[in-house]
């Protein structure tokens, strides 16, 4: 059965690999693309686009998973069911501290289950927890880059446009929480109940208590030291899967 092309990413297992990125947005697997060799356009169907290719010897995939917790989860689902055994997230956030800037990356140590994806899983009291083995690599190749990072707890969340918005960022601000996305929770639940070490790497596309939009857009744009975090990411996460793989 796991040889059959999976119904939604498009592919079976003789296109797979042991490691896999997860951006959001199919454009940034264009822009990972870049730093691999030997790459093949694999398949591409609604917010699922992936792309193969070799990073220092070592074959990656790179799927897009779209916004949000539930197509994310069919994209880990359908990878684990094709045999990859490792996934990083690398995405946008918000940052919720004030030291916390542009183009900074935030490396999750656990997340908040704000989101309803992993609730259909699990019951709320199951930690949001990465792989602490790739956590580990991941941060030992940022620190390798130079990159500025962060570490601790985020906020997974299923909507920007809540009438609540800047109440619930102050709230878990004041709670200590570092940043907001919406993936990061339920891959590490779903990771965990599945046997698959996740981790999470984000840059701060929207500072504390700036503008949405704005930053976003921005960010869309291509802008500065959000485009430099953006790289720095990808980097990470190639650094991160070679080491991994010794």
């Amino acid at each position: 059965m796991v040889y059959e092309i999976q119904p939604h990413i498009r592919f079976g297992i003789d296109e797979s690999a042991d490691y896999a990125i997860l951006p959001g947005d199919p454009k940034r697997v264009e822009r990972v693309k870049e730093f691999l060799e030997n790459t093949k356009d694999v398949a591409y169907n609604r917010e699922f686009k992936t792309v193969s290719g070799f990073y220092k010897g070592v074959k990656i995939l790179v799927t897009s998973t779209g916004i949000g917790g539930p197509s994310l989860g069919i994209a880990v689902e359908e990878l684990k069911n094709l045999g990859v055994k490792a996934m990083i997230r690398i995405g946008s956030c918000g940052a919720l501290q004030p030291n916390i800037k542009l183009g900074d990356l935030v490396m999750a140590l656990g997340a908040v289950r704000d989101e309803g994806t992993s609730a259909t899983y699990i019951e709320k009291s199951y930690p949001a927890v990465p792989d602490n083995y790739l956590l580990e690599n991941i941060i030992e190749s940022a620190k390798s880059l130079g990159a500025t990072y962060h570490c601790g707890i985020i906020r997974s969340h299923d909507s920007f446009y809540t009438d609540k918005e800047d109440e619930i960022d102050r709230f878990w601000s004041t709670k200590g929480v570092l940043a907001a996305d919406m993936e990061s929770a339920p891959l590490f639940v779903i990771g965990r109940l599945r046997g698959i070490k996740t981790a999470s790497i984000l840059n701060v596309v929207v500072a504390y208590e700036g503008n949405l939009e704005e930053g976003i857009n921005e960010y869309v744009d291509g802008k500065d030291v959000m485009a430099l975090g953006e790289e720095r990411e990808i980097l990470t996460a190639l650094e991160a899967i070679v080491r991994l793989n010794r």
